[in-house]
């Protein structure tokens, strides 16, 4: 939703990696920013009307991303699309840094308006680790950033490393960053920070998903 600087952006880079997208934004000639190579849904309409949504396919979305000019045309927009159709992963585009923490508490995963707000959006819909945020030299190492998984919430930060065989060296609490140790408890909400061998990112991933073995 908001067919502006960062939507068009975002809506290219998902095309380039193969999903289908529908944008949404109450200026038709706002889709102008899109360009003739992008090949899916445009939709003219406010970006919270429950109609408009499912003439996009709100229906049978995978992911929702709120990023129009406006903060609260985002967050209502975000949480129509959580609460009442269920779309998996939200994530809303926030200026207003205040408000950004409260949403965070409602449980609608914020990105702060910066340069690089297409790709930290992107990073979000996208699968856990499907784009690693960074490689070291050698390209061995990576670093992962991804929402706590349901699954892992309430234990144990080693519990989880242990199990995955990877490192948390910190993560992002309601907007602000911390640095963690084995004891820090995972909260719903949690943005980590995982460092892993890239030759086990995939099974890691698979233990973050399934949870801690009782």
């Amino acid at each position: 939703m908001g067919c502006g600087r960062v939507g068009s952006s975002l809506a290219h880079s998902l095309q380039d990696r193969g999903h289908s997208t529908a944008v949404v934004d109450v200026d038709p000639s706002a889709f102008r920013r899109l360009g003739e190579s992008f090949g899916g849904i445009t939709v003219t309409g406010m970006g919270f009307d429950r109609d408009v949504l499912r003439q996009a396919g709100i229906e049978r979305a995978d992911a929702f991303a709120a990023v129009s000019s406006g903060d609260n045309s985002n967050i209502i927009s975000a949480r129509v699309a959580r609460e009442l159709f269920e779309v998996p992963t939200v994530v809303a585009r926030i200026y207003d840094p205040g408000r950004a923490e409260v949403f965070e508490r409602l449980g609608v995963p914020t990105v702060a308006t910066v340069p690089w707000a297409a790709d930290q959006v992107l990073r979000r819909l996208l699968p856990a680790g499907t784009e690693p945020t960074w490689r070291d030299p050698t390209g061995h190492i990576r670093l992962d950033t991804l929402y706590a998984p349901a699954a892992w919430v309430g234990h144990r930060i080693g519990a989880l490393e242990d199990a995955a065989g990877v490192r948390v060296p910190f993560l992002t609490r309601l907007g602000q960053g911390s640095i963690v140790g084995a004891d820090t408890v995972i909260q719903e909400g949690d943005f980590l920070s995982v460092f892993v061998h890239d030759d086990r990112a995939a099974h890691a991933q698979t233990i973050l998903q399934k949870g801690p073995v009782e």
